[in-house]
C-alpha cells in the first residue's frame, strides 16, 4: 500500500528532530503526493514549521498540555479526526505507540522494544552496534520502503527572522568585515558544559584578535551564563540568550563566521546550515550525536578513561570536559577562520 497520510511522530531534543531531518527527507522524495504530519514537543516545533517538505506541526507533550487519561484521550480523538493511514516512531516511548494505535492509524512503523510490539505492525530490529541517530532513523526509512537516504541535515527559517538578526547586528555595529563568532555555554545537561570559566579565558583570548565580535547565544536559562562572561572582561560582548527563537539563531549563524559549543541543538542548527564550527564533546559519543557529513566542524574531545557514551547526568567530576584546554580551542579557531 502506498501510504497517502503520513504522521512521523518526532524524538523529544532539538538535536535528535534535527537529526530526523535526513528521514524527513526520504520521505518526502520517496512519496512526494503523500501529506506529511510531524508530531513534536512544543520546544522542537521551530525545527519544523518552516521545513518545506512538511504539510503539517501537531503538538504532544504529556507533561504539560497532554498530562493525564482525559487529555491523552482528546488527543487520539483529533489524531482520529485527521485519518492518517501510517505512522513512523522515531520516539522509542510505548504510550506513543498505544495513542498511535487508538488513534485509528492501520499501519505503525517503529523499532522492536519490549512491551511496546503489539501496538507496531511493522517492527524494525536495531541495529547489532549502535550507530548515530541519523542513520538510526533512516533504518526506519528503509523500512517503509523508502529506500537509502543522505545524511545532511536540514533546517529552514523565513525572511522575518533574518530581518531581526539584521537589526540586532546594525543595533551593535557589528558590520560585514567584522568576524562574527557565536558562543553557545548552555547545554539541556550539565555535565556537557565546558566550565564556564574556560569560556571567560576563551573569550579574552579571542577578543586580543583584531575585528573579532562575540555573540553568546542560548535558552533563557543561560543568561546568567552570559552575565558571569561579561562581568569578567573589560572588553563588551553581545547576547542573544533567552532572546531569540531558533529560526532567528539559524538566521544569526548564517552570519556568524563560527559556532563555539558543546554537544547541544544549537551547534547541530550551524552543522544543519553548513557553518564552521567547533564541537566540544565530553560526556557524549561523535559516533552517535556528533557532526555528520559536516567538513566544516571540528570536534575537540579527550580520552580520560571513562566509558563514553556517559549519561550521569549527576556527575560532578566532568573531567572529560575539564580535560579540553583553552588553548586547543584557540588555536583550533585560529586555523579554521586564518586569524
Amino acid at each position: 500500500m502506498i501510504p497517502n497520510r503520513i504522521l512521523i511522530w518526532e524524538p523529544n531534543w532539538i538535536g535528535d528532530v534535527l537529526f530526523s531531518t535526513p528521514f524527513i527527507r526520504t520521505i518526502r522524495m520517496r512519496f512526494p503526493d503523500a501529506y506529511i504530519a510531524c508530531i513534536t514537543v512544543p520546544s522542537c516545533r521551530e525545527i519544523l514549521e518552516a521545513n518545506p517538505r512538511i504539510d503539517e506541526v501537531l503538538l504532544f507533550d504529556e507533561r504539560t498540555v497532554n498530562r493525564g487519561i482525559m487529555k491523552k484521550i482528546d488527543f487520539i480523538r483529533e489524531l482520529r479526526k485527521k485519518r492518517f493511514d501510517t505512522v513512523i516512531l522515531l520516539h522509542r516511548s510505548l504510550t506513543r505507540a498505544i495513542v498511535a494505535s487508538l488513534g485509528g492509524i492501520s499501519e505503525r512503523i517503529g523499532y522492536r522494544y519490549p512491551k511496546r510490539n503489539l501496538f507496531l505492525t511493522v517492527k524494525a530490529a536495531p541495529g547489532p552496534t549502535p550507530v548515530h541517530r541519523v542513520e538510526n532513523f533512516l533504518t526506519l526509512a528503509r523500512a517503509i520502503g523508502a529506500g537509502d537516504g543522505t545524511p545532511e541535515l536540514e533546517f529552514y527559517y523565513k525572511p522575518e527572522d533574518e530581518n531581526y538578526i539584521r537589526r540586532f547586528l546594525k543595533e551593535h555595529k557589528i558590520s560585514s568585515d567584522d568576524v562574527v563568532i557565536v558562543i553557545n555555554p548552555g547545554g539541556n545537561w550539565e555535565p556537557k558544559r565546558w566550565h564556564i570559566q574556560r569560556y571567560i579565558e576563551l573569550c579574552r583570548e579571542l577578543l586580543k584578535k583584531p575585528r573579532v565580535k562575540l555573540v553568546v547565544s542560548g535558552a533563557r536559562q543561560d543568561v546568567g551564563l552570559y552575565l558571569q562572561i561579561q562581568e569578567a572582561l573589560s572588553v563588551p560582548i553581545f547576547s542573544l540568550a533567552g532572546r531569540i527563537s531558533l529560526r532567528q539563531l539559524g538566521a544569526l549563524l548564517k552570519r556568524a563566521d563560527l559556532m563555539i559549543s558543546g554537544d547541544s541543538g544549537p551547534l547541530h542548527v550551524a552543522l544543519a546550515l553548513k557553518r564552521k564550527a567547533i564541537a566540544l564533546f565530553g560526556p557524549t559519543s561523535p559516533s552517535l550525536t556528533g557532526p555528520l557529513g559536516a567538513p566544516d566542524c571540528r570536534i575537540i574531545a579527550k580520552d580520560v578513561g571513562c566509558a563514553i557514551p556517559c549519561y550521569r547526568v549527576s556527575c560532578r567530576d566532568r573531567r572529560c570536559m575539564n580535560a579540553i584546554e583553552v588553548h586547543e580551542v584557540v588555536r583550533a579557531v585560529e586555523e579554521m577562520l586564518g586569524i
